[in-house]
């Protein structure tokens, strides 16, 4: 793995790590609450986060499986990835794409079991790109659904940018079901 990205890798897991320590304590019940019909409840948002992760991952992977031609990483590749990162910014709601939202959220899941799921599929991400070969990581291997084709490192710079997105929607909801912790 190329600098660049175990630097990212690390930057995300320790965002991961800081938000399962601050959501911990909170019950299961105003976890899986949902504030209203048409919101995600905590819980939810974090099986999302998980899908974008996990599917990114398989594009990936599956894409290397038929050995194809991938163009370098360039400026352009890089202002997709800048976009992308400025939109997840932005305040105004963004529709996600069908396969990280909708029916497969579920709302009978414990923290616990979303945490662990999660850290596995972060410590299978590592895994992956540790073994990757280097000249990978000059690639564009990654395509977002919203802005198109990027290098690894734009892939997690998204995770980066759109859990910490999350992370304020998570705020936010817990605001809204007056969650409290336990002690």
């Amino acid at each position: 793995m190329d600098k660049k990205t175990a630097v990212l890798l690390h930057k995300i897991d320790e965002k991961l790590a800081a938000l399962l320590r601050d959501l911990k304590n909170y019950s299961d019940a105003k976890l899986n609450e949902q504030p209203s019909e048409s919101s995600w409840s905590v819980l939810q948002i974090m099986q999302h986060l998980m899908g974008a992760e996990k599917g990114a991952l398989a594009y990936v992977q599956k894409k290397l499986s038929f050995n194809p031609e991938l163009e370098k990483a360039n400026v352009l590749s890089g202002l997709r990835s800048t976009f992308l990162n400025l939109s997840l910014a932005a305040p105004f709601k963004i529709q996600a794409p069908a396969a990280v939202s909708g029916d497969f959220l579920r709302t009978d899941l414990t923290f616990w079991e979303v945490a662990k799921q999660w850290k596995s599929q972060r410590k299978a991400l590592a895994l992956y790109l540790e073994e990757l070969p280097e000249e990978f990581f000059e690639k564009e291997l990654y395509k977002h659904p919203l802005t198109g084709k990027m290098s690894l490192a734009g892939m997690l710079s998204f995770f980066s940018t759109h859990m910490d997105r999350h992370t304020r929607q998570i705020r936010r909801t817990l605001k809204k079901v007056d969650a409290v912790k336990q002690l």
